[in-house]
């Protein structure tokens, strides 16, 4: 006959729960696994799953109790990190979102703007083209499993029941944040300038010859402009994307392990 006692009942499920919520705290905000089209079923069977696989490579937790306030902060931080990590390759997703959202604006595609269940907001068509093609090159990359294998690493380097993450690498998360802005105006610069240079020879044109209807000609060439700079661009934009994947990576395997 087995006997199990409460302190190795205990041990067992702080070995199980504790890295399935930071694992869970990850789905629940990275780009790919936290779409809206993944099922919630399929998110928690994938996290129940990677907790098992990793659960037993883990140092045991004794001493855990779930319903006490340790053990509950013990929880909160696990989640706190699993989020950290999911929120900095977020951050690489909503640059190419500003970038679009830039671009599409100044192309006049404001008025086609729709309802986009992924972000829960308003959204034009250039916007979700562009976050669409992130996540081709996310998947293309092997961007999925790089964060799945950044997330097990981070076991290692941040353990549970370990020291609390340094108030740095808040902070740090904090300056990523800046970067949606400066990544998105670098990536439709290109874009974004052909326009100027249309609105500007517009405005001449208007001036030398105030006849002719600005509305009636300028959109159409401004949203032709854009459309042919988007085709030019679109081939030299992997690489640029490639590069914001990487240092999201890079960030989301140090967010809180305070390296």
């Amino acid at each position: 006959m087995v006997n199990i006692d409460g302190a190795q009942l205990a041990a067992w499920v702080a070995g199980l729960l504790l890295p399935m919520v930071r694992i869970l705290g990850l789905m629940a905000i990275a780009p790919v696994f936290a779409h809206t089209v993944t099922p919630a079923r399929v998110k928690i069977g994938l996290g129940v799953l990677l907790a098992v696989i990793v659960a037993p490579t883990l140092p045991s937790i004794t001493g855990f109790d779930p319903l006490s306030l340790g053990g509950l902060m013990l929880i909160g931080q696990q989640l706190v990190i699993g989020l950290a990590m999911g929120f900095a390759m977020r951050i690489v997703f909503a640059a190419v979102e500003f970038a679009g959202e830039v671009a599409g604006m100044t192309m006049g595609l404001g008025f086609a703007a729709f309802f986009d269940p992924t972000t829960q907001g308003q959204s034009i068509p250039l916007n979700t083209f562009l976050t669409l093609l992130m996540a081709l090159v996310f998947l293309a990359i092997d961007g999925h499993l790089l964060l799945l294998a950044t997330l097990v690493r981070s076991f290692h380097d941040l353990p549970i029941g370990g020291a609390a993450p340094a108030p740095e690498a808040f902070w740090r998360i904090a300056q990523w944040g800046g970067y949606v802005f400066s990544a998105g105006v670098q990536l439709s610069l290109p874009i974004v300038a052909a326009l100027l240079i249309t609105n500007i020879a517009l405005g001449i044109l208007t001036r030398a010859a105030p006849q002719l209807n600005l509305f009636g000609i300028g959109f159409p060439l401004t949203l032709t402009v854009g459309i042919v700079m988007v085709a030019l661009v679109l081939p030299t934009m992997a690489t640029p994307m490639v590069r914001l994947l990487e240092q999201g990576l890079g960030l989301a395997g140090q967010a809180m392990s305070g390296r």
